[in-house]
């Protein structure tokens, strides 16, 4: 069995270095994709084909897809046999839904402003990454991520995800409890209304990988054997 690591909006593998060394020490094959999020031309298509060319020969694949990557795990699917999908914090499309689209579908804006003002943070709050997605990270891993990393180019975006249905393997979707930008009871509906799913709820952040590896490889592991 090898992990198939897909990274967010940004597409920097770095992300799951954590979570990829905790496998491996748990005696785990896994890989972390690179994907080419600074490229203004690649859309899902040739995010789809650079996560087929990372898989390779391998065969018994588990996707792992965080956040944004949500929506390249099902096109993945379609090209490639998997054994599973795991979702963490992740976008749940529908059928021909873009992931430009899914914001407003969804009704994130609302759920997280509602959450900002349930934890004391004004209405009207400016995203900034320290305060939505690194708040819970270690302080020099943090300031790591925050220094660098690639941008995220608009056109994938605009993308339709062209697959009919979701795929028919086993999906599992983990939820970061404290996660500020996909609050917990937005993650909970989205996925019980898409996929008929009840989130696995694991300590942490939308950078879950990156603050409670540990706790999110355990919550992988348990499903080997679902």
């Amino acid at each position: 069995m090898v992990y198939v690591l897909i990274p967010g909006a940004g597409g920097d593998a770095w992300y799951w270095h954590l979570v990829e060394r905790e496998l491996d020490q748990r005696g785990h094959d896994a890989i972390s994709v690179e994907l080419p999020s600074d490229d203004d031309s690649a859309g899902l298509a040739d995010y789809t084909d650079t996560v087929i060319e990372a898989i390779g020969e391998r065969s018994d694949v588990v996707l792992v897809a965080q956040s944004m990557a949500g929506v390249v795990a099902p096109l993945v699917q379609q090209r490639h046999a998997v054994l599973s999908i795991i979702l963490v914090n992740a976008m749940i499309p529908l059928p021909g839904e873009s992931p430009g689209a899914w914001w407003d579908n969804t009704g994130q804006p609302q759920a997280r402003q509602a959450n900002d003002v349930r934890e004391g943070r004004p209405a009207d709050a400016e995203f900034d990454l320290a305060t939505y997605f690194f708040h819970d990270v270690p302080p020099e891993i943090a300031e790591y991520g925050m220094s660098g990393g690639k941008r995220q180019a608009d056109r994938p975006f605009g993308d339709a995800c062209s697959f009919s249905a979701w795929p028919q393997v086993p999906t599992h979707v983990i939820t970061g409890r404290d996660d500020r930008f996909f609050p917990l009871e937005f993650q909970q509906r989205i996925a019980r209304e898409r996929l008929g799913l009840e989130p696995d709820i694991v300590p942490g952040g939308h950078l879950v990988a990156l603050s409670h590896p540990i706790e999110l490889v355990d919550r992988i592991e348990s499903y080997k054997d679902v």
